[in-house]
């Protein structure tokens, strides 16, 4: 071979070559558009929050009690302040049948 035809086949890889780079990133542009990425994370994201649904309804049908003891467990976590403050009212008044003031401020 002469040196005019290396020249031409290594003209023609490298004209390949560059065809498929270019090719190849124009395929990693559209995969990192934003509109696809937004699409994507939608997509993922409804997925797993039906999976995460239909993995806790069959939970709680397999060990119905357990589920309400950890709901009833949240509730009371959930609502501590304003139950505490009741508890701690009855306790007072359980505790001080005839209080010198009145819980009201009317006399």
């Amino acid at each position: 071979m002469s040196q005019e035809e290396l020249y031409r086949q290594a003209s023609v890889r490298a004209d390949e070559r560059k065809a498929a780079f270019l090719s190849a990133a124009q395929v990693a542009k559209a995969r990192v558009a934003p509109a696809r990425l937004k699409q994507d994370v939608r997509a993922k994201v409804s997925g797993t929050v039906q999976n995460g649904a239909a993995s806790a309804v069959a939970k709680v049908q397999e060990r119905p009690f357990a589920a309400a003891a950890a709901g009833g467990a949240l509730g009371i976590y959930l609502f501590r302040r304003p139950l505490w403050a009741l508890l701690h009212r009855l306790y007072v008044r359980a505790r001080n049948s005839t209080p010198e003031t009145s819980e009201k401020d009317d006399g």
